[in-house]
């Protein structure tokens, strides 16, 4: 008798733990959301408006028009700046990611149009 209720209490832990994981399993995983890809532009501004809150930078390969956030840190010769002191003819390096379909930046870094470029880093 002793030997048939420790059979029988066997069998119910081993559904209940089969029955938790089948549950386990099949539940819907939730879809991995895709990292972010940020790309880069260096090249001259060749246009700004700080009404629409947009610029444009021109590399030697693309021209990449952004959308400024308020998010965006501008940085023109190490002081955070806004969209407005940057000036066509600056040389700017922009870090951005696409947002549906917009460029939308994260920063961007303002070398201004005579300024000396920054010594390489050796």
């Amino acid at each position: 008798m002793k030997r048939v209720i420790a059979l029988m209490a066997v069998v119910i832990f081993a559904l209940t733990v089969g029955m938790a994981f089948a549950e386990e399993a099949a539940k819907p995983e939730a879809p991995k959301k895709a990292p972010t890809k940020y790309s880069t532009v260096k090249g001259e501004v060749t246009a700004v408006d700080p009404a629409a809150n947009s610029i444009i930078i021109k590399s030697k390969r693309q021209e990449v028009e952004l959308s400024v956030t308020d998010k965006t840190k501008v940085m023109i010769n190490k002081e955070r700046k806004s969209l407005a002191d940057v000036k066509v003819g600056d040389t700017a390096t922009a870090r951005y990611k696409k947002d549906q379909d917009k460029n939308v930046a994260t920063s961007i870094n303002v070398t201004p149009k005579g300024a000396p470029a920054a010594p390489a880093k050796r």
